[in-house]
């Protein structure tokens, strides 16, 4: 099992660890809810240095990305990021993942799951036959998520960059608690505002960023968030996490993940893809509540009101921020419309429940 190079101050901070995609991850600390409740409200701290990084530059390591990534990498600008998946041979999603420009048409960050970190590698070689040099920088990244409303406020005073006003999708590169080269990012997966962090772990970059973090947070009720909150802060905003919502035999389109996948340009799969568009999907994800009491859990089955199978239950929990439970899951696309009845199976029990709009409200 790897460790992060902040592995000894979760341990520290009385984190409970478990191994997450080969790594020893704080999993939580003061509890899901608290911790949940920290983000939402102010700030919290997430290490996911576990998530892998490559780089990709040359002259054609843009037509090297629009080849294997469904979106039109082609629209970023120096500074901008965007969203965006590989797909297989056959329309399903080998990682979804985020496409970092730093210099246009020529350098770009991919940022990708860490369970997928050589999966992907080896996919993009695959389509790299015009020398496009690249990097797989992950061990030597490190990634802190400063995530909450008040994230900005309180890391603004460690760097000379202006993070205040980053817009969404977009980062910027400076000093950073007096490291230099540090990529500071607005693309955060709870919903709650704040950056990322990305910088080198060398020397003692890692303890000078995390302690000066906490010397100005700590102070204003920044505290460590471990995976847990993670996971349900990004559930009640209805983002996928790879490996639950989507994977390999889940096309871009039954994912609703539609908006980043552009036929505009030619990529792995598209004429797969531009074909079940026109035939329409048969399954299709969506987010749902609970009307009958009972929490969803991954696996479980989805039926309608005779008790047959239409479907099974990808993601769900207790939602801490609205006090009711609530899922995502995959159902056949006559029961996808919204306020359409669905059952979910607990134990044997057939507990009602309802498709929803998601972000979850």
């Amino acid at each position: 099992m790897k460790n992060t190079p902040f592995t000894e101050k979760h341990k520290a901070l009385g984190a409970k660890m478990a191994e997450f995609a080969g790594y020893n991850m704080p999993i939580s600390y003061t509890g899901i809810n608290d911790e949940h409740a920290t983000v939402r409200t102010n700030a919290g701290i997430f290490d996911v240095s576990h998530m892998g990084e490559f780089i990709l530059k040359g002259e054609n390591a843009l037509d090297l990305i629009q080849r294997v990534t469904t979106n039109d990498a082609s629209k970023l600008t120096a500074g901008k990021a965007q969203y965006s998946c590989l797909t297989n041979e056959d329309g399903g999603i080998v990682d979804d993942l985020i496409i970092y420009c730093i210099e246009e048409g020529k350098v770009y960050m991919i940022v990708v799951n860490a369970s997928n970190i050589e999966k992907d590698w080896n996919w993009i070689s695959r389509f790299n036959s015009k020398n496009v040099e690249m990097h797989n920088i992950s061990e030597k990244t490190c990634l802190l998520a400063i995530q909450g409303p008040n994230a900005t406020k309180i890391l603004q005073p460690l760097t000379d960059t202006d993070i205040m006003n980053l817009k969404y999708y977009s980062f910027v590169r400076g000093t950073f608690a007096g490291v230099n080269n540090v990529v500071v990012s607005a693309t955060g997966y709870t919903g709650s505002g704040g950056v990322e962090i990305y910088f080198e772990d060398k020397e003692d970059n890692a303890e000078k960023i995390w302690n000066a973090i906490f010397e100005v947070g700590k102070p204003q009720g920044l505290k460590p968030i471990g995976l847990g909150a993670r996971d349900t802060l990004r559930l009640e905003m209805g983002y996928c996490l790879y490996g639950n919502d989507i994977d390999d035999t889940t096309t871009p389109l039954e994912g609703g993940l539609g908006w980043i996948t552009k036929f505009s340009k030619d990529f792995t799969a598209k004429e797969i893809l531009e074909k079940q568009k026109a035939e329409g999907i048969k399954r299709k994800l969506v987010g749902f509540e609970m009307v009958d009491k009972g929490i969803p859990r991954h696996g479980y089955e989805i039926v309608e009101e005779n008790g047959n199978k239409i479907g099974e239950v990808t993601s769900g929990t207790q939602a801490p921020s609205l006090g009711k439970p609530v899922g995502l899951g995959y159902v056949s696309k006559e029961y996808s419309s919204i306020d359409s009845k669905i059952y979910i199976k607990v134990r044997d029990k057939k507990l009602e429940a309802k498709v929803v709009k998601v972000p979850f409200a």
